[in-house]
Parts: C-alpha cells; structure tokens; sequence
C-alpha cells in the first residue's frame, strides 16, 4: 500500500494507493453540522492547514442499530453529529474519467456511504472514479423543526437533502483532482438513496449538479407535506420532554436521547389503524418552498430532469426482506389478506386486485402486493415520466437469496453486493451467495452500470441490445444465466394500480 498525496479547493489529502487504485476515505465535505450549525442547511467545508489523513472513514450519522446492516456485512463503527463526511477510489488521478456518486439507503434512518458493502474498489477498476457519502439521517437530517418551533428553528425537513446537495458541490469543485470528470457525473443510489435520486433530479438546487441518475429500487413517491412532517417533530418532541419554544435546550440536548426517542417514534409510526400514524418512512423529506417544491414524481412529470438519462429498477421479491422475519407477515390468512385487497379497490375495483394477486401461496401474494405498491409501480411511473424527456431504461433483479431456505427470495438490497462487487465479503456472502453464477451476474451488472456512467447506454456485449423504456416497456432481467431482455412483466398486477390514487403508492 502505497501513499498518494492531491490538493482539493480545501487543502491536501493523504491517501493510499492499492493494486492501482487511488483511495481517500473521510473526506470531509460541508461545515460541521453540530452546535449553532445542528439542524441548519448543509454549509461549505472548511479549509485546513498542512496535509489532512485520508485513510480512515469519517463517523456516520448518529442512528440506531440495525439488523440489515450486519447481515449486508457493515460494522456499526463510529456515530457522530459531525457526519459529512464522503470516500472516492480512482483508478486514475490525473485522468478525466466518469465518475459515480453513490447515495446509500437505510430508510432515511441508518446506513453509511463507508459501509464495507459499498467499496469502490471493484467499479473503479472498470475505469470510473468512485465517490460515496454520508449524509444526516433520521432526526438530525429530516425533521421540520421551523413549524414545529413557529419557526424558531430554521430546520424545514430537508438538511440531509441538503447533505446530498453540498456533497455534489464539493465533487464539482474537487473531483478532478481524482481524475474526475465534472461534465460526465451519474448519481446512483438504492432504496432511500434511490428515492434520494429522485428527490435531486426534482430539486432545482441540485440542477447541473449530474448528469445521469441510477435509481436502485427506489423512485419518486416520496416526501411529507408539511403538516405531516411537523407532526412528526410534535411527536419527537414531547418524547424528549422539550417544549417547542426551548431553543437552547433542543440545541443542547444530547445526540444519543435524540436517537433513542426517534426509536419510540418510528416503532409507534408503524401502528396499524392509528388516525395519526407517520408510516413506515416517519423519516423523510419534507415537501417546501426551499430544495423540494414539490413530490418528485410530480416535478419529474414536468421536465424537472429534462436532459438526466434515467437507469431504474427493482427486485423480483422487495418486499421479502421485511416480511421474511416477520411473524404476522408470514402467518398472514387468506381471509385476511382478501380483505386487504377488497380495501384497497373498493367497490369498484377490489376484483381486479383479486384477479391481479391471485396466484401463489397467501404469503406470496401479499409480498407481491406491497413490492408492487412501494416499489415496482412507483418505478414503472418514474420510467414512464422521464422517458419522455430523456432517455431511460429499466431493469429487475431476479436472483434469489439462499438465506432463511431461500425464504428471502430475490429481496430488496440483494442487487447491492453485485453491483459493488462485494458480494462475497466475510458474512454478507450468506445473504448475497457466491461461486461461479454470482461471479457472472455481477460482471454482467458492473458492465451495464459503468457502461451507462461512461456513455448513458447501458447495453453491454453481456446484455445485447437494451432498448429505451417506450410503451413495451423493455426491461433487462438480471438473474441466474444471462441477462435476458423482456418486455412488460406483471403487466396485469401494475395495471391494476392504475385506479389507485398516487398518493397511496410508496410507503
């Protein structure tokens, strides 16, 4: 491991060098966000003096444990309020290459762009240069604390948007000294990274900022209203015993209570038939005047990406990665599971949703439903509003995980470790499978991925022809073998949504 010294706009870095790929970890990007700056926009990074160490990861955001991320193989590590930090591997620091800026998801709650799981190593050595982020979660980076205080905190919902924002600014500003490109820049991302995608293709801060977007089973039915999400600092609040005109004790009060009642908010968002529930995402962007006008699918539907080449896609079997440990889920009736769909179409409509999910075992079909409503459909709606301004194409990811007995199906997150090449990785190797299959499916979806990042195409020699998104709906499926091309899989179960009001898709 050799060192590798650059200079940035804010100061040299120290980093290393291994089999040919340049790494700079902890990075930081923005100001701080802590004291006076706790719960404001992202600000602009401070210079510092001398030669900065560039060989350790920066702590994450400050969030509650998680099973899904030990078993995709990540370490909690260090939490800290002081959190933007971001990570880049470069295969070249004195080229112009593409470059890939990669949004984790965790629900808008958990996660880091340092987990293991999403090494650059494996893309870099494709010829791009790899950039991956944190950014405020939960509480810190999504509570609208300015109509909960009557405005005397400034926090509107949207500060880890903001992070994401301030985090592109800086690769504008910096990436060519990595050997970046600034004019050839692809935002990728899953789960609330994908939705995260979604919200910075509506954002106007965010115009210019990329040039290319990858959606990772996550798309634009997002965002709170305000009412809803001050509802949610309401909640947040009096779970702390603050009153909402006690600045100084909501600025002061220690990061880990913070946590620790976001935990009781989320677990009481969940209740079923509560008039007030917040729902599965308590935490989440909010919808305002400043960085999201508007829902991202709406803006989107207007030309807010009008010239973002568009790669997007889901799992076969989303849904499984929560119901699989579910016991409810599992031991759902049929009875139960009929009644469900009779709420949901109404007198109307209920036997196109019969019709539509009849097939399978009781817990197949309720996987099938809810992977269709918080994912799948809002998809197919983000490939049909872009694609009427730029390019865009579809995917879905077929390969099925052998864990639980392979009750977890092709489940939500598994595409990760292919995509990132880190597939096989100490204990996430139960959960994504390896051997000689994996090896293939994940060159086959590092190829088209770089291959859109470097070209926007994201056809290979792997995958033959991958033709836009039109009225067929063409999609490459990724799964055992080849990648094959189809045209307008379930077409009957997304149909049925088209008599639901948009507002019930997502979560």
């Amino acid at each position: 491991m050799d060192p590798v010294t650059i200079e940035t706009a804010s100061g040299r870095l120290a980093g290393t060098r291994e089999g040919g790929i340049a790494r700079f970890l902890g990075i930081p990007f923005a100001a701080p966000p802590v004291g006076p700056l706790r719960w404001r926009m992202a600000e602009p990074v401070r210079p510092w003096a001398g030669v900065r160490d560039a060989t350790r990861a920066g702590p994450k955001s400050p969030q509650a444990p998680n099973p899904v991320e030990r078993m995709l193989g990540g370490a909690f590590g260090a939490q800290d309020e002081d959190c933007l930090y971001l990570n880049v591997w470069s295969p070249d620091v004195r080229g112009k290459l593409p470059v890939m800026v990669w949004l984790h998801g965790g629900g808008f709650a958990f996660g880091a762009g340092s987990q293991s799981i999403y090494g650059g190593t494996a893309l870099a050595r494709r010829g791009v240069v790899v950039v991956s982020i944190n950014y405020r979660l939960g509480a810190f980076g999504f509570l609208n604390l300015r109509d909960a205080t009557d405005g005397r905190i400034e926090a509107g919902g949207s500060e880890g948007l903001s992070d994401q924002v301030r985090a592109l600014q800086w690769v504008q500003d910096n990436i060519a000294a990595f050997g970046g490109d600034t004019d050839n820049i692809t935002l990728f991302g899953e789960s609330a990274g994908g939705m995260s995608v979604a919200a910075l293709m509506a954002s106007p801060s965010a115009r210019g900022l990329f040039h290319k977007a990858i959606a990772q089973s996550g798309a634009g039915h997002i965002g709170h209203g305000r009412e809803r999400s001050a509802r949610a600092a309401h909640t947040l609040l009096k779970k702390l015993e603050i009153g909402s005109h006690d600045v100084e004790a909501l600025r002061a009060i220690p990061a880990d209570r913070i946590v620790r009642a976001q935990i009781g908010l989320s677990a009481e968002a969940r209740v079923a038939g509560d008039p007030n529930r917040l729902g599965l995402l308590a935490f989440q962007p909010t919808i305002d005047e400043v960085l999201l006008p508007e829902r991202p699918i709406d803006a989107i539907r207007m030309g807010s990406a009008r010239s973002i080449s568009l790669l997007t896609g889901t799992t076969r079997e989303e849904w499984k990665l929560f119901s699989a440990f579910n016991p409810a889920a599992r031991m759902t009736s049929a009875k139960k599971f009929a009644a469900r769909l009779d709420r949901l179409g109404g007198t109307d409509y209920a036997h196109v949703f019969h019709t539509a999910y009849g097939e399978g075992s009781t817990f197949d079909r309720l996987n099938a439903l809810m992977t269709d409503k918080v994912f799948a459909v809002p998809a197919a709606r983000l490939l049909d509003a872009q694609a009427e301004y730029a390019p865009a194409y579809g995917y879905r990811f077929d390969w099925r995980s052998r864990l639980l007995g392979g009750m977890m199906g092709s489940c939500h997150a598994l595409e990760l470790g292919f995509v990132f090449g880190t597939y096989g990785q100490r204990i996430a190797s139960s959960f994504f499978g390896k051997g000689p299959e994996a090896d293939a499916l994940s060159e086959a979806m590092q190829q088209s991925w770089v291959a859109f990042a470097k070209t926007g195409d994201p056809a290979t020699n792997l995958t033959g022809e991958w033709p836009r998104h039109d009225s067929r709906r063409p999609t490459m499926i990724f799964g055992n073998g080849p990648p094959v091309m189809t045209h307008a899989p379930t077409a009957e179960r997304l149909a049925a949504w088209r008599c639901i009001a948009e507002s019930r898709l997502g979560l």
